[in-house]
């Protein structure tokens, strides 16, 4: 490698390498604590909210994620969409829509423990 656009080229290769391993591994699993809500005002994409639509706010994906979401207590999934950014409460990592919610089994309790995947 003594030609320095061949080093340029390696070096670019392997950063790129790296940075893609990055992001694969933001892409996987992570859990933490969800809570529900239900309003009807427009989320932070400019779409009306839908409280019985399966969507959620997170506060760094993209809008239009899409990811599977399941309840540590009782094993139930969804998918949903993300339309929102949220939530505001420490320790919490997902905000779900109240139909998200009813069929994640939690609306009583208001909150659960979640571990969520992108589609």
């Amino acid at each position: 490698m003594k030609n320095p656009k061949q080093t340029a080229l390696v070096a670019g290769t392997i950063a790129a390498g790296l940075m893609v391993g990055a992001s694969s591994a933001t892409a996987a699993a992570q859990c933490g604590r969800a809570s529900w809500y239900a309003l009807h005002s427009k989320t932070a994409s400019g779409e009306r909210m839908n409280p019985s639509a399966l969507t959620a706010a997170h506060r760094t994906l993209p809008f239009g994620t899409k990811l599977k979401v399941t309840n540590k207590n009782n094993g139930r999934s969804v998918v949903v969409r993300i339309n929102d950014r949220g939530p505001f409460i420490k320790g919490r990592v997902l905000d779900l829509s109240k139909g998200a919610a009813g069929q994640l089994g939690f609306i009583g309790s208001g909150h659960t423990s979640v571990c969520m995947a992108r589609v």
